[in-house]
């Protein structure tokens, strides 16, 4: 898994309208890369509507959400309208998970992401890991929050 103080692997997905969104894209600004296993499930579906509701808060601290699933654009593209979600869902469904992996979060199981949130820098340097201890576990959304505020 990627550590803190290493860079972010570079990657480029589709988000839900197929446009093509780099992680340089979210340069110059703090970025949660948060990595979900599954679109319409509870935990993922309650983790993101919770990033969604303190997503002014987030702002406030100039810090982007972009979320990355394994799951093909069309799902995530329902999933969003359903809840309402403004923040970038990547699909990195083929190659299967190569971003994922690259990351080093990928379940092999599950054939899906852990539950896995890199807390980057405005550079880009992944300050932050927060993660949960299994899939069936979110992660501690309070967490986001103290993490991007020691960032600089």
């Amino acid at each position: 898994m990627i550590e803190v103080g290493q860079p972010a692997p570079p990657f480029t997905l589709r988000n839900i309208d197929k446009a093509e969104i780099s992680l340089d894209d979210f340069r110059g600004s703090k970025t949660l890369l948060v990595f979900i296993p599954f679109p319409f499930t509870g935990i993922c579906e309650g983790e993101l509507c919770l990033l969604r509701d303190s997503l002014a808060d987030l702002n406030d601290m100039d810090a982007n959400v972009v979320v990355v699933t394994t799951t093909p654009i069309p799902s995530n593209a329902a999933w969003a309208e359903k809840n309402g979600f403004e923040f970038p869902i990547l699909s990195d469904f083929w190659p299967h998970g190569e971003v994922v992996k690259a990351y080093g979060v990928f379940n092999d199981k599950v054939g899906a992401a852990n539950r896995t949130t890199f807390v980057l820098d405005t550079d880009g340097i992944v300050r932050d890991v927060i993660s949960s201890p299994d899939l069936g576990t979110p992660r501690e959304h309070a967490l986001y929050e103290q993490a991007l505020a020691v960032i600089a």
